[in-house]
């Protein structure tokens, strides 16, 4: 059986999506029910573009612009935004809109619809906060020690390569001593956009602590993970840390070691930990010699 006008409206305004339509100047002339509930406002507050002061300011620009590109382009769209409540709480919408045309097959304007997303962005923020490490933005200890166990229980039970590369900001604490926490953490951001920009997609690469940092490289040899090693070197020595003072140039040490006979990834990387301190003291006899 056909559904009557009245009927339409109905099924509409009750809808459990907060619905909207707007017309062919790009103004919102309908909202319906569901939506006026979710807003605390009147139609007479949302019209036009009266609904757009609902929407959170750090989102404002990218939700108007992503909604006007597409009506005038004529192609529906989906984004994620934050609209104010009715009782004053940001909540996190899908809102998804199309054209819509008469029944001449003239554009007559968009219709769209929303669905409160907040439960599943907030967990997808809070997980992906778990996962990087807050200053510079690379793998948190704990979530590249999760996934180089899986990496390691694969080459182990493959015979497929992994390498590990250990490595750390030289004369690190004279940094922060000499020019402040604030310039050392410069630092490590510094060093880990380098070196971010210089590995491969496939590639793991963490904060192991303090200046510490770690690269597992899966199936990838000693020999090739040398030469991602030669390139992130080569980067270090056209960046520099700009300070009142002048350029600090920053180098590293490094161990690098290939999957043997280790039993954990926790053996397999203090065999890269001893080569790289190894290789610290080494800078630092030749240091002391010079």
């Amino acid at each position: 059986m056909e559904l009557t006008p009245q009927e339409y409206k109905v099924i509409v305004e009750n809808a459990p999506n907060l619905i909207w339509r707007a017309g062919l100047d790009a103004k919102c002339d309908y909202f319906n029910k569901t939506w006026l509930d979710f807003t605390g406002h009147t139609y007479e507050q949302e019209c036009g573009d009266g609904w757009a002061s609902g929407v959170h300011p750090d989102d404002m620009e990218r939700c108007v612009k992503t909604y006007l590109d597409s009506f005038h382009q004529r192609v529906a769209f989906e984004m994620e935004y934050r609209l104010k409540r009715h009782d004053g709480r940001w909540r996190w919408l899908n809102d998804r809109g199309v054209p819509f045309y008469d029944d001449d097959g003239a554009f007559a304007g968009f219709i769209g619809s929303c669905i409160d997303v907040t439960d599943k962005v907030e967990g997808h923020i809070y997980k992906e906060i778990s996962q990087k490490d807050s200053l510079t933005g690379i793998l948190s200890r704990k979530y590249f020690m999760d996934q180089l166990q899986r990496s390691f229980d694969f080459a182990k039970s493959h015979g497929s390569a992994l390498t590990i590369a250990m490595m750390d900001i030289d004369k690190f604490k004279s940094i922060n001593d000499t020019y402040g926490h604030l310039m050392g953490d410069s630092a490590l951001k510094l060093f880990a956009s380098v070196v971010k920009d210089k590995i491969r997609a496939s590639d793991l690469f963490g904060r192991y602590g303090g200046d510490e940092f770690i690269i597992a490289y899966r199936h990838t040899s000693i020999a090739v993970a040398s030469g991602v090693i030669d390139r992130i070197n080569e980067a270090l020595q056209r960046v520099a840390l700009k300070t009142e003072q002048g350029d600090i140039m920053l180098t590293m040490s490094i161990g690098l070691c290939e999957l043997e006979q280790d039993s954990t990834p926790e053996a397999l990387i203090h065999r890269a930990d001893q080569l790289m301190y190894a290789q610290k003291r080494e800078k630092s006899l030749v240091s002391q010699k010079g």
